[in-house]
Order: structure tokens, then sequence, then C-alpha cells
């Protein structure tokens, strides 16, 4: 047995050097190349106010719209087990950090009646889930950091206990209709009981345990997830889904699908339930040292 260890461990070890060499190889050629640059682009702007979550196991249900034998169910809850560090703005993107993107003429600007009436240090909104791709391009480009929108799950790990719970609460083998029917009149209700439709200030709703600040306010914030409709076999199983990447995810007091040119939920594109009193975005910092390089190549519709 001690033979065996001794073998794998010097396995390993005259693996690592050859890893570890190719990896600065195609770094180096990388940076070279130009597909890294790791200078920023233009006067260098000051990163935001950051969070780093901790990896831990949680506790998440699925995202997407679930039916069992032509009735609608809830998604699973899955335990998910996160290693690494999630580094998340503290903060959403405010109506000032938007208009910067404006002014150097990458950002469309907002939808009128939305930043016009927004004091700097409050959460920029009117703006779509195309529209936060691009500000985090530009952010990007502009810090010299690679930025990205969060999927949902992401959202969940960070906003912890605040993150919703959009479960119905029905027996999934249950087939009669009117139970479904009442479950989601008193959640839709419920909904509409608690709205608020003001934007505050940063810091007006506080601080989860983590220290992320404001999440489940009145401002929904868009994510990378895709809505998806699925369905199970009679045991329970995934027997089909279809996802549709034209409709994203905003994740807030609930979860609503928008459409991704969306800017105004109260206008139309949510696609189930209550819309959203506002929505706005933050952004998530990918920390891995390949990032900039899948940036680029992605930059250059190269997907991996």
């Amino acid at each position: 047995m001690a033979a065996l260890t001794s073998t794998l461990e010097n396995s390993w070890t005259s693996l690592a050097f050859p890893i570890l060499l190719l990896t600065a190889l195609v770094g180096g050629v990388a940076v070279k190349t130009g597909l890294v640059d790791l200078a920023p682009a233009g006067p260098v702007l000051a990163a935001p106010t950051t969070v780093d979550i901790a990896p831990r196991s949680f506790s998440y249900r699925e995202n997407g719209e679930y039916y069992r034998n032509g009735f609608a169910v809830d998604g699973p809850m899955t335990t998910i087990a996160v290693k690494h560090a999630l580094t998340i703005m503290k903060y959403q993107v405010t109506s000032a950090d938007y208009e910067r993107c404006v002014a150097d003429q990458v950002c469309a600007p907002a939808e009128p009646g939305f930043l016009s009436a927004q004091t700097a240090d409050m959460p920029a909104t009117g703006v779509s889930y195309d529209d936060a791709a691009v500000y985090a391009r530009w952010l990007s480009d502009r810090t010299g950091m690679v930025w990205t929108l969060p999927s949902d799950q992401d959202l969940a790990f960070a906003a912890g206990e605040r993150f919703p719970d959009d479960a119905l609460g029905v027996d999934a083998a249950s087939t009669n209709p009117a139970d479904r029917w009442l479950a989601d009149y008193r959640r839709e209700a419920a909904r509409k009981a608690s709205r608020d439709p003001m934007p505050q200030p940063l810091g007006h709703f506080g601080e989860n345990e983590y220290g992320l600040a404001d999440f489940a306010g009145n401002v929904w914030e868009w994510t990378t997830s895709c809505n998806r409709r699925v369905n199970l076999d009679t045991a329970g199983k995934v027997a089909s889904a279809d996802s549709s990447c034209g409709v994203h995810i905003a994740s807030g007091k609930h979860r609503a699908a928008m459409s991704a040119f969306i800017r105004n939920p109260k206008g139309g594109g949510c696609a189930v339930g209550v819309p959203p009193d506002n929505v706005g975005f933050r952004l998530i910092r990918d920390t891995h040292w390949y990032a900039p390089l899948l940036q680029k190549l992605r930059a250059r519709g190269i997907e991996i």
C-alpha cells in the first residue's frame, strides 16, 4: 500500500511541472499576441466596492417553470457546494456609474424618466439586460479587470437569507387545478401588497449576513440565467427542457422572466406574474487567472 501511495505521489509530481510550464507558456503567448491585454483602455477607473462571499454549501431552488403531468410544480431544491469565493459588487450599479459609460459613448442612454429622476447614489434603472452586458464589458476595459453579470445561482449564493423561495407549496402529485390556482393567487396577492416602487439611495435596504447591500429591495437585478420550461416524468425526473435565452431571469423579492431588451418592467415583457418595481444590476468580478483570455476569445465569437 505504501509503495502504491509513493507511486501515485511521484506520478502527480511528475505531471505538475509540465502542467505549470504549459500554463505559463499559454499565458505568455496570449499576452504577447494581444489576446490578453492587461492594461485598461483609456483613463483608469477605480474598481467598485466589492464583498467576497466565502465558499460554502447552500440550498438552491432551480429557476424555471416546472411541469409534471401537465401541472405546474415547484422546481427542485438542490444543495450546491461552492468551492471558490465569489467577488461581487456590494451595491448595485448607480445612475452616476452608468452615466460615465453613456458619456464614453459606449452605453445607450437609459429609458427616459428613469435616470433623470435619480440622484447619483441611486441604482441605475431603466436599463435592459443587453445594456447591462455592454456596461460590464466597458467596466472591464476601463478597470483592467473582468466583470460579468451574475447567474441566478450566483445571486442566491451571495444573497443568502434574502434570496426568495418561489415555491407554490402544492403537492406535486395533486391533479386538482384549484390547488395551484389558490396557491398562485395567494403568492401574487402578497407580492402586490408589498410593492414600493420608488428607488432609494444605496444602503437604504440594509445589508445581508455577508455584507451584500440592498438585495431584495425594490430594484430587481439582471442575471445571465435563461428562462426554462422543464417537463418532469411521473418519477420526477427531467423528461425534456427548453431554454429561451432571449428571456432572462431578474432576481429580487421574487424571480421575474424578462425579455433581454426590456428596460421598463411595467411596460411589458414580464413572462409570468407580477412585474418587478424596477430592474437594475450589479456585477461579479471574475478572479480566475484565465478570465481575460476567455473574455477576449468570446469577444471574437469563440465560445469555450
